[in-house]
């Protein structure tokens, strides 16, 4: 077992209850208002918020970030309609968890400033990733300016790992979360699994005349 799989399992971070890229029914309110680790963009004060709760080794999440993502960018983040928040899941099996895990260290070493450039590069990435994930990811870091000892050392960091642990179990219990991809419009989870632009579409609709 790699390295970072054995401490997630140790960890408790290898949850079953987590259903990785599953059609489930999360709809209804969800409760977990902004907490300081959040990444996000788009603006602030905007009347919507979308959270998305993901995890970059998804295969349905990437299939979303793929298909979706820059229609939805383009509509709704660059022209300040909404603030959007990423939210970290780890889900799947044992291995996808850990290249999850590596993924999102990843991106949080880069910086805020870059670290939706490291999610992107690494849903961009798929499905090669799942292939040879350490030369996919060491390649992700060398374009934000890291080294592959860096990444190393980001990767193998107790304490950023102990803290994604954290920001994981909270966003599935706060955000009862339990598939992803899941999106929640204004506390309102739409039902977990691919959305396309015009189903999140009526989601925004009726929350900005709510």
């Amino acid at each position: 077992m790699p390295a970072l799989t054995r401490r997630l399992a140790l960890m408790g971070l290898m949850a079953p209850a987590l259903a990785a890229c599953s059609q489930g029914n999360s709809g209804g309110a969800v409760s977990g208002g902004p907490v300081p680790d959040d990444m996000s963009l788009g603006n602030p004060a905007a009347k919507v918020t979308v959270v998305e709760y993901a995890s970059v080794a998804c295969p349905v999440c990437g299939r979303w970030y793929k298909e979706v993502w820059p229609a939805f960018k383009a509509k709704y983040i660059d022209t300040g309609k909404i603030h959007y928040v990423f939210r970290e899941m780890l889900v799947g099996d044992q291995n996808e968890e850990a290249i999850a895990a590596s993924g999102f260290l990843l991106a949080r070493c880069g910086g805020r400033d870059k670290y939706f450039s490291v999610v992107d590069a690494v849903f961009k990435s798929q499905p090669g990733l799942f292939n040879d994930p350490n030369t996919v990811l060491v390649g992700v870091a060398k374009t934000v300016g890291l080294s592959e000892a860096q990444y190393d050392a980001c990767v193998r960091n107790e304490a950023a790992l102990n803290a994604l642990t954290v920001r994981v179990q909270n966003n599935a219990v706060n955000g009862k979360v339990d598939a992803t991809p899941t999106f929640v419009i204004n506390g309102k989870a739409m039902d977990a699994g691919f959305q396309p632009l015009t189903a999140i579409d009526a989601a925004i609709a009726a929350a900005q005349a709510a």
